[in-house]
């Protein structure tokens, strides 16, 4: 390709203060292997880019098939594969588009293989926990991209073809990925396993005796409009890294983190206490925001990898009542934990919205 084409193409300007580098780009691209069209039709869509259009290629590669063909490749109906697609929380794509890859086809011949020993229905909702996490990691993994590669060199100036390069590294280097991923995998299964059977003291298959806890930041919200979006991405990020470290090191789980509210379980009481306490002694020198909490213990309705249930509600309810600096915790957290080196002040009884009755409540606190 020369530079005539180029510029027919409308993909070059010689007079763009940046031709010198976007020249090098477009060759660069082109020593790939990667067409003038490629290179228009990313240029143009919506969502894509020259500079990212390198590691597109590379993300997913080999032969691309409509759906028709995936289907017929695999022996099974179009509609199959688009309902175990959408159960993987990906969206759907145009019946017509070269959407799908070998990897597509070995991933959904492992769901059917999962589908035939536990059902479709529990296979469904595997995937879909499956697919929301991978979401998460796909989400997390373009963040630090952008805030580790992409921002420094825009920062520094480094050009098109120097973008195009980082972004391409970065996509081969997600081969690293699924490796790391296993052995996580299996550790975590491992902890689940040990961690469910020992609260598996209900007659129901599908709940465990469990301490739920929820702590979220008093200020957040009036802080957020205070300051940078940078600022306020650093302070989530260190409430996540907090609450994450604070809750495996005594052998509690992170269920789910929405924003300035962190969930999570334990096996026993005094662990929970431990961690919400932790948490609050952890942000206790930050003037613009407080934590407080709510503890309950009860059986809890697992679906998911989430906890549902009455105590689960419970437990939000005393986060939600809770005074800046307070854990509000139910009277069977209290005697769980009454010998785990804790104090539980009472608190009185309240009225909690969605409970009929008072509650009768304790504080907890470190002896």
């Amino acid at each position: 390709m020369d530079v005539a084409e180029f510029e027919a193409a409308g993909l070059y300007d010689p007079r763009a203060p940046a031709a010198a580098d976007r020249l090098a780009l477009l060759r660069w691209l082109a020593s790939r292997g990667i067409t003038i069209e490629q290179m228009v039709h990313a240029a143009r869509e919506r969502g894509l880019t020259l500079t990212g259009l390198a590691g597109d290629l590379a993300l997913r590669p080999g032969r691309r098939m409509t759906l028709a063909e995936l289907a017929a490749e695999m022996g099974v109906a179009p509609d199959r594969i688009d309902a175990i697609r959408r159960a993987s929380g990906l969206p759907p794509r145009d019946p017509d588009e070269r959407a799908y890859t070998s990897d597509d086809a070995a991933s959904f011949r492992s769901f059917m293989l999962g589908a035939a020993q536990f059902g479709e229905t529990s296979a469904r909702r595997f995937a879909r926990v499956v697919g929301a996490a991978m979401a998460s990691i796909a989400e997390a993994a373009f963040s630090m991209f952008m805030v580790s590669i992409e921002e420094p060199i825009r920062e520094a100036r480094g050009g098109e073809l120097a973008l195009a390069q980082a972004n391409l590294r970065a996509i081969e280097s997600i081969g690293l990925i699924p490796t790391a991923v296993e052995g996580v995998f299996r550790a975590h299964v491992e902890t689940a396993t040990r961690r469910l059977r020992t609260a598996r003291s209900t007659p129901s298959v599908d709940t465990a005796r469990l301490a739920v806890g929820f702590v979220d930041l008093v200020g957040f919200t009036t802080l957020s409009r205070r300051i940078s979006t940078r600022e306020l991405a650093e302070l989530v990020e260190r409430f996540e890294e907090t609450a994450h470290e604070v809750a495996t090191a005594r052998d509690g789980r992170v269920v789910k983190l929405i924003g300035d509210e962190v969930m999570f379980v334990t096996v026993r009481a005094a662990a929970a206490c431990d961690i919400a306490l932790a948490l609050v002694e952890r942000f206790s020198g930050d003037a613009s925001i407080t934590p407080r909490g709510g503890l309950a213990l009860g059986a809890l309705l697992l679906r998911g990898g989430d906890y549902y249930g009455p105590v689960v509600n419970l437990a939000a309810r005393l986060a939600e009542l809770a005074v800046p600096g307070e854990l509000l915790v139910t009277p069977e957290v209290a005697a769980d934990a009454a010998a785990g080196g804790l104090r539980f002040p009472p608190a009185g009884r309240r009225m909690l919205k969605g409970f009929d009755d008072p509650v009768t409540l304790f504080t907890v606190e470190r002896s």
